[in-house]
């Protein structure tokens, strides 16, 4: 398997030493750390927790210690509530009297702490606020997750080191994506070479690991897990591994390790933030553009798929379009039926899109042709005249988006890596993924950690890329667009003429 390490400035031995294993913890404290973040026993036993005044009994596993206080335990403002610092150093520090929020108390002590945990009394013996819960813990327990607290401040996630922050991507050396991850990899590489010679990013430099993730779904796993296993990166970057696309939500929520970059269309995580939005923003981008200005919603439409694998996204736009008010519209695969529509909607690559418009050339039809751009543009050259005005495409992104710096900063990246505007989306994409990242980073300080990541990359509003429209996400929303400019296209030619400028789709709730 190819492996490409290439990191600017960085010299091998700091590639080479950066690679240590996380925190060494024993069988006590690994016992403790399931149990400050899952609320769960060594021994599989159900562990309780009081909360609320009424002492109402729920499982510690519906609010372990890691849900308020964080898995690094520095804890975050929620609902006015600011759960403290559990560094034992901080708890612990001292022999005389502390002063905290107006109170005097000694400093903790492993019996005090037990008090804490399991009564909500601090060293003084005063109440603790009500939000927290009050743990009953068998001795075991108890002692376990002691153990673990005193280790917690010094328990990173893998990939943080104090010189080095590791970031992981699969892109592959051979067959169809090949071109396609160079230019990743490019785009990658300059911006990272950017970051670390402006001193990285809390005065850690970033290393990429990158590894060809192979020809089929085996190999990819294989990759996949030497990135968080071995390799132990603390994020993923814009990787190109379809392959991994059955397995790979499920991969990352349980490592939880944040992605940043597009995936495949039917992998959904709230660990993947994609940039640019997906096929379905898209399309209903297109929807919406042929409702309010073609009248479609009671024609004859259908949407077409060209590979099974599309079939649950067809399925689930035939039901949104539907509650839009669309009657006449059906899911289906790419056949003979499809000439028979007014509109289609078309789920697929450059070559089976060719296969449908010489279908309906045969059949002597010209239906209206609604797609994302990024499937279908190699074939657009090819269509006759006819289809004059009847494809209409959406474009997450156009050059009317693009500010002077962007354009400048875009064209220096394109001349110092050797790109020319040849998958222009795929630069922009990873462009924007790389930038998503740097501000997240520089949110979430020095003490890194990946739910941090995944809480700062939610926060972000309004993100200027110079490039795109802005981007955004939110608790729940993992698309940074939620919409596409609709652009149709004019033959001879093709010429490209926008009809509607990006806004993000309408929402349309489930009666």
């Amino acid at each position: 398997m190819n492996r490409l390490v290439r990191i600017g400035t960085l010299a091998l031995l700091l590639v080479a030493t950066s690679l240590v294993q996380a925190l060494d913890l024993s069988p006590a404290e690994l016992a403790g750390k399931r149990l400050y973040r899952e609320g769960l026993s060594s021994s599989d036993a159900q562990v309780s927790a009081r909360v609320g005044a009424a002492d109402m009994l729920v499982p510690a596993s519906v609010v372990p210690c890691a849900s308020c206080h964080g898995a690094d335990g520095l804890g975050r403002a929620e609902g006015g509530v600011r759960p403290p610092n559990l560094s034992w150093q901080r708890l612990a520090v001292g022999q005389g009297q502390r002063q905290v929020n107006g109170r005097t108390y000694p400093a903790y002590t492993e019996a005090l702490l037990a008090r804490a945990i399991q009564e909500g009394r601090d060293p003084a013996g005063n109440h603790l606020d009500p939000a927290m819960p009050r743990f009953v813990l068998s001795m075991a327990d108890q002692r376990n997750l002691t153990a673990y607290l005193k280790r917690l401040a010094d328990d990173r996630d893998p990939g943080v080191e104090d010189k080095v922050l590791r970031l992981g991507t699969l892109l592959p050396t051979q067959g169809p994506l090949a071109a396609s991850a160079r230019v990743v990899a490019a785009v990658l590489n300059d911006r990272i070479e950017a970051l670390n010679q402006q001193g990285g990013i809390h005065g850690r430099q970033l290393q990429l690991i990158n590894l060809d993730p192979g020809p089929d779904q085996a190999s990819a796993e294989q990759a996949l897990s030497q990135l968080l296993e071995q390799d132990q990166v603390f994020a993923l970057i814009a990787p190109l591994a379809p392959a991994l696309e059955p397995t790979l939500a499920a991969r990352l929520e349980q490592a939880r390790v944040p992605l940043i970059g597009a995936t495949p269309a039917s992998t959904t995580s709230l660990q993947i933030f994609d940039p640019l939005p997906g096929l379905r923003e898209q399309l209903l981008s297109l929807a919406d553009y042929a409702q309010a200005n073609l009248a479609l919603q009671r024609a004859d439409t259908r949407i077409v798929y060209a590979d099974a694998s599309q079939e649950g996204l067809a399925r689930r736009l035939e039901q949104e379009l539907q509650r839009r008010g669309w009657n006449g519209i059906q899911a289906g695969p790419l056949d003979d039926q499809a000439s028979n529509a007014q509109a289609i909607f078309f789920l697929g690559q450059a070559d089976a899109f060719k296969h449908l418009t010489e279908l309906l050339q045969r059949a002597g039809r010209t239906p209206y042709l609604l797609a994302a751009s990024s499937q279908v543009a190699g074939q657009l050259p090819q269509l006759p005249e006819a289809w004059s005005r009847r494809v209409f495409l959406a474009y997450p992104f156009v050059p009317g988006d693009w500010t002077p710096a962007g354009r400048q900063a875009l064209d220096g990246l394109r001349q110092r890596q050797g790109l020319d505007g040849r998958q222009g989306a795929l630069q922009v994409s990873t462009w924007c993924a790389m930038q998503l990242l740097d501000d997240a980073l520089k949110r979430i300080g020095r003490d890194a950690s990946r739910e941090k990541l995944v809480l700062a990359l939610e926060s972000l509003h309004d993100v200027q890329t110079g490039l795109t429209p802005p981007l955004g996400f939110g608790p729940g929303r993992r698309q940074g667009l939620a919409g596409a400019h609709v652009i149709t296209v004019e033959m001879p030619g093709p010429v490209f003429r926008p009809v509607a400028a990006y806004r993000p789709v309408s929402e349309v709730n489930t009666p």
